[in-house]
C-alpha cells in the first residue's frame, strides 16, 4: 500500500480548498493538475499568465489545438466565454490583485511561508522565473503544491530557505505528499495528514517546526 497523497489526490485536495466562484491561476508543472480535478458544481475561472481566462480542462484528442496552450506550453480548452488577450492585460491582471488564489510548484517553503521556486543555482539549470513573483504577491491568497522532500531525501519545508527567494511570507497553504499545511503567523499548522502518513513519520521528514 502506497503512503501518502498521489499527485492526483494532491490536485483535488488542493481542488477542495478553492471556493466557488474564484479566479485562479495554476502555475506550471504539477499545479496544472488541479485544473482536471475541479468539481463539476463550482464556477471556477482558471487563468493562465500567457494570456488566458476561462481555460478548460485537459483536451481530448478530437478537442486538440496547437495554437491553444498555457503558459507551460500544455495543450488546453477554452471555456464558452473565456477569453485570450495580450501578455502586458495578463500581467495586469495578476499584478493588479485580481487573482483569489494561485497554486505554485515550489523548491522550498520555510515556516514563515517564504518561497522559493525559480532557481536552485544549479549552474547546469537555467532559472526558471516566469510570473511566479508576480503572482506570488498579486494574488489574494497564494497555495504551493510540492513534494514533501527531495529525491534524496532532504525536507523542501524548512525553517529558511537556502533557494533564492521568490517572495517574503507569501504561502498561505501547502499541500504535500504527505501533509496539508496551513502558514499562520506562528508557523506552520497541520490541516490534514495523508492517507497512511503518521505524525512521527510527518515530524522526521520535516526540517521545520511543525504545529500538530
Amino acid at each position: 500500500m502506497s503512503v501518502g497523497f498521489t499527485r492526483a489526490q494532491m490536485a483535488a485536495r488542493v481542488a477542495q480548498d478553492i471556493p466557488d466562484g474564484s479566479y485562479v491561476n495554476l502555475g506550471i508543472g504539477m499545479p496544472t493538475m488541479v485544473g482536471d480535478a475541479l468539481p463539476a458544481d463550482k464556477e471556477i475561472l482558471l487563468h493562465s499568465e500567457n494570456g488566458i481566462l476561462g481555460m478548460g480542462p485537459t483536451p481530448t484528442p478530437e478537442q486538440f489545438d496547437p495554437e491553444l496552450i498555457n503558459a507551460g506550453k500544455q495543450p488546453v480548452t477554452l471555456l464558452r466565454g473565456g477569453a485570450i488577450f495580450h501578455h502586458t492585460d495578463s500581467f495586469m491582471i495578476m499584478r493588479g490583485g485580481h487573482l483569489d488564489i494561485c497554486v505554485l510548484g515550489g523548491f522550498e517553503v520555510s515556516e514563515r511561508g517564504d518561497l522559493a521556486n525559480w532557481s536552485t543555482g544549479e549552474p547546469t539549470l537555467a532559472p526558471a522565473v516566469g510570473g511566479a513573483m508576480d503572482l506570488a504577491i498579486g494574488a489574494k491568497r497564494v497555495f504551493v503544491m510540492m513534494t514533501h522532500t527531495t529525491k534524496d531525501g532532504r525536507s523542501k519545508v524548512v525553517r529558511d530557505c537556502r533557494y533564492p527567494l521568490t517572495a517574503t511570507r507569501c504561502v498561505d497553504r501547502l499541500y504535500t505528499d504527505l501533509a496539508v499545511l496551513q502558514v499562520e503567523d506562528d508557523g506552520l499548522h497541520l490541516v490534514e495528514l495523508g492517507p497512511g502518513v503518521s505524525t512521527e513519520q510527518l515530524v522526521a521528514s520535516t526540517e521545520a517546526t511543525l504545529h500538530l
